[in-house]
């Protein structure tokens, strides 16, 4: 039973054992007869002890817990000291091993020793000295294949070493942790190098962890003494602390005590609150001020009726009843009030309740717009979240009017100037574009997706883009501004139930992009200046991320004019292959694929094929680099892997120039191929840099790929490429390709060859056919990269079109090259160019003769233009110059370049090929 008089008097209660406590409020107090808190200090400290362990008080409860809190820690010492000294037993192990054995292998005459032809004579007594200095518990000294020269088992001595040599073969440290015959261990492998850096053999050290791990052995027994020390002390020092709480509770258990503050606890706690302790027969216990206050009780209401106190009847009977009551609101004269109240009897507490009064007038008001807000700060955040997932200006606007239809407006439309949707600078006064349109309804009569609309001076649309400031036209029935814009239109609006309107500008900076249009038709309340300032929160977050897609596309425009300006428009007429390709970019961004056909001398003509990774204007701007200087290259007349030589020079200095400045990347990942096919002898010669192999279809369907060798990247240098020749027969498919055509997020190169295989032996027979075949089969529906393709059948020149002839280092011999050139020219048709070729070769011959070396030979193609090339094994090459008046000679070249369309040298490996070619009539 408890009692209280007053809001402040003293309080009486009984305890369970029949003792009567007596207590001012905020303090506790227990008595008897004689005192409590004596009779606890006669228990004696036995007793204090017992009760302290035993748990049933808040003391023991706190004793308990303190120990297992100390034991935890020093359990946890305990287990971080030995592991950490076992980790450091480790690495000692690990340095041991690696120091003894760069030790032996750099010691003087370890090199020396492995040259004599009977090493182990030599090594074996070092070795074994050095291992027992050193502590280590083997020393192992092998050639580069792993056979043993010494062992501290001299029976092993010849077996193949246990362990990685890789690494240290090519010149580094291996050491790892494995598990031998004596048992764990780390051992380390060193090279043994000569002078010129070349590895001639290996040297091996280990150490077992148990031989470096003693220490953690040795310092267990120590660290459990002192743990057991920490441990007995903090017990100590728990169980004094533990009497001295067990003194200050009175020995009161955590039911006592809680029993003893419950009411006091809704008294102090419930300050913003009135409380109000009702007894078992319904007379008022307390009310604090609160209670008073919005009850509006009378000073002397403690200890009367609750029902005799002037409250409403309802709020009256509920304080009387006792009964459970969660946030009943009741209304007492112009307050609505939530009343919480819970009775005390349950489990054994005395009779009556306990009900807390809350004034809820202001917070039922604001409830609803604090929803409002809420809603309202979810719609901000899904904006930030949802507008903008793409760097496309129509789909970003879209997201706009999605979001905003219903839960803010009934329809939205998002207006944009023409040159925003290409990725332009916005020009006032021009027309905008409708580029998205929600609402709840899809028959509203709005301008459609689309339109051009040219908005009238007085619209609110017109006022938001000419002011940069939103406009809300509150009811449409009275805005004639916005009614001149279109009046037969402006009666069908207002006639479907549309009657409010929110211009805002859509502004990115000092830029104005366009205008969105919040419409309202289902609730009757006009828009308002609170959902005024939501709008133009909405539209200033979505005009970032269309200014954002304004300027993707803008510069995704100009990365793709300048990479389809950089590509070949159109192939170059040749006879010696007949070619189709395709080029298509990826979906995001452009790439730094590209592909090329250039015409050669002698009829020859080479296919390019290149790939910069990565993408943007850097890539395409790198392509083409590279595809202009493999155009200057190949005017060379260079082979294959030569010409790859050049590029990967140049790639290093202008990744040497780029890379002294922060603001440009490197041409990393850029990779090429480069085919010469001779349609004369039917043969091609292929290098590659760092590219995918090309795919060679024969006449008779069968795929391969042949092994041309692989070449580093680009740029990395300090490798020489090699070149392979193939003999392809007429009608063979050379293809050529990029790898976003074989390699994919789903498939990896090997997968995509062998699918790239099935697609060509499917293929039509012609290079369009076959084209159209590899992309229907290997393309993906988004492809993430560009890709490149070149399909190129192979022509032969035919006999009847080429002529050959040897001629002796003897000037008498170019009248006979004469004759038999005037010979095949009438035989050809061309009887009319005999004069100027007969100059022509006569010229060739009589340089070859005089400064060239034999063997001599003279070789005559028809293809599309006259071909004339005279061979010789010197590889000096003549220049053209101009000869003075007195010059005897120097006017040959001269000649011949004034006759021909064009003329060069071409280096072979055993000399030179001078030619020149003239037009056909």
């Amino acid at each position: 039973m408890v009692r209280l008089r007053g809001r402040s008097g003293a309080r009486s209660a009984r305890r369970p054992d029949g003792r009567r406590v007596r207590t001012a409020p905020g303090r506790t107090a227990v008595a008897s007869g004689r005192g409590h808190a004596p009779a606890v200090e006669r228990r004696g400290w036995f007793s204090a002890v017992r009760s302290t362990v035993g748990g049933r008080s808040v003391a023991g409860q706190v004793f308990v817990l303190q120990v297992v809190i100390v034991l935890l820690l020093v359990v946890a010492a305990v287990v971080a000291l030995v592991l950490q000294v076992r980790y450091d037993s480790t690495q000692e192990a690990r340095n041991r091993s690696v120091a003894v054995a760069e030790a032996f292998a750099n010691a003087p005459g370890t090199r020396e020793a492995l040259d004599d032809p009977e090493p182990t004579d030599v090594l074996q007594p070092r070795a074994e000295a050095a291992r027992r200095a050193t502590g280590v518990d083997f020393i192992v000294v092998m050639n580069t294949d792993g056979l043993r020269y010494t062992h501290p088992k001299p029976d092993r001595i010849g077996r193949t070493f246990v362990g990685t040599l890789g690494p240290a073969r090519a010149g580094g440290v291996v050491v790892e942790q494995i598990t031998g015959t004596i048992g764990p261990l780390v051992q380390a492998v060193v090279p043994v190098e000569d002078p010129d850096g070349e590895v001639v053999g290996l040297v091996s050290a280990g150490i077992t962890t148990d031989t470096v791990g003693g220490t953690a052995d040795r310092q267990l027994p120590l660290v459990l003494s002192a743990a057991a020390v920490a441990l007995a002390l903090s017990t100590a020092g728990t169980a004094l602390v533990s009497r001295r709480l067990l003194r200050q509770t009175h020995g009161l258990g955590p039911d006592e005590m809680t029993r003893m503050y419950e009411h006091h606890d809704a008294v102090l706690h419930a300050v913003r609150e009135g409380v109000v302790i009702v007894g078992d027969e319904g007379r008022l216990l307390l009310a604090n001020d609160e209670a008073h206050r919005l009850l509006d009780l009378p000073d002397d209401a403690e200890g009367r009726r609750v029902l005799d106190l002037g409250l409403a009847p309802e709020t009256a009977e509920l304080l009387h009843s006792g009964r459970m009551a969660t946030d009943e609101v009741h209304l007492v004269r112009d307050r609505l009030l939530a009343v919480n109240q819970r009775p005390t009897h349950l489990r054994g507490r005395p009779s009556g309740s306990v009900a807390t009064v809350r004034d809820s007038t202001e917070l039922r008001a604001l409830s609803g717009r604090a929803e409002e807000a809420r809603e309202r700060l979810d719609m901000l955040y899904d904006a930030g979240v949802g507008i903008g997932t793409s760097l496309d200006v129509t789909r970003t606007a879209e997201e706009l009017a999605e979001l905003a239809v219903p839960r803010f407006a009934d329809y939205a439309t998002v207006d944009l100037f023409d040159a925003v949707l290409d990725g332009g600078q916005p020009e006032p006064a021009t027309l905008v574009r409708r580029c998205a349109l929600s609402g709840i309804r899809e028959d509203a009569p709005l301008y459609p997706v689309g339109r051009e609309i040219r908005f009238v001076d007085s619209s609110p649309q017109a006022r938001a883009l000419e002011g940069a400031q939103a406009v809300v036209e509150p009811r449409l029935d009275e805005a004639p501004g916005w009614r001149a814009q279109d009046l037969e239109r402006s009666v069908q609006v207002m006639e479907f139930g549309i009657h409010s309107l929110i211009a805002v500008p859509l502004r990115a900076g000092s830029l104005v992009l366009g205008v969105v249009s919040f419409w309202r038709s289902r609730k009757a309340r006009p828009f308002d200046s609170e959902e005024l300032a939501l709008a133009e929160e909405l539209v200033a977050r979505a005009a970032v991320s269309i200014d954002n897609a304004r300027r993707y596309t803008r510069e995704h425009g100009m990365a793709v004019t300048l990479q389809r300006s950089l590509l070949p428009r159109r192939l170059p007429e040749q006879n010696a292959l007949d070619v189709a390709y395709r080029y298509l970019p990826a979906q995001a961004g452009v790439g730094g694929d590209w592909f090329d056909v250039l015409p050669l001398s002698g009829a020859r003509v080479a296919l390019v094929v290149g790939d910069v990774v990565g993408h943007g204007l850097h890539a395409a701007a790198t392509m083409g680099r590279l595809r202009t200087a493999v155009h200057n290259f190949s005017a060379l007349d260079l082979p294959p892997d030569e010409l790859l030589g050049l590029l990967d020079e140049l790639v290093a200095r202008i990744d040497q120039d780029e890379g002294q400045d922060a603001d440009t990347a490197p041409v990393t990942g850029a990779t090429c191929l480069y085919a010469v096919y001779d349609p004369v002898s039917q043969r091609c010669t292929i290098a590659r840099a760092g590219h995918p192999p090309p795919a060679v279809v024969r006449p008779d369907g069968t795929v391969e790929f042949p092994d041309v060798p692989t070449g580093p990247p680009l740029g990395l240098g300090g490798l020489p490429f090699e070149a392979a020749e193939l003999d392809l027969a007429p009608g063979s498919r050379l293809v050529l390709y990029t790898d976003g055509l074989v390699e994919d997020r789903e498939h990896d190169i090997d997968e995509g060859l062998e699918l790239l295989r099935e697609a060509l032996a499917g293929a039509g027979r012609t290079p369009e056919e076959t084209c159209r075949a590899v992309l229907e089969a290997r393309l993906p529906d988004r492809q993430s990269d560009d890709v490149a393709l070149i399909v190129a059948r192979t022509r032969a020149l035919g006999a009847d079109l080429v002529a050959e002839w040897d001629v002796p280092s003897d000037p008498a011999a170019v009248a006979r090259v004469r004759a038999a050139v005037t010979r095949t020219l009438e035989d050809w048709g061309l009887g009319e160019l005999t004069f100027a070729t007969e100059l022509i070769l006569s010229e060739l011959v009589t340089n070859a003769i005089r400064y060239g070396g034999e063997p001599i030979r003279v070789r005559m193609l028809r293809d599309r233009s006259l071909i004339c090339e005279v061979f010789d094994s010197s590889s000096t090459s003549p220049h053209l110059r101009y000869a003075a008046m007195t010059d005897e000679g120097g006017r040959g070249l001269f000649l011949v370049a004034q006759l021909a369309e064009r003329w060069g040298t071409r280096y072979l490996p055993a000399g030179k090929v001078i030619w020149a070619a003239q037009p056909l009539p």
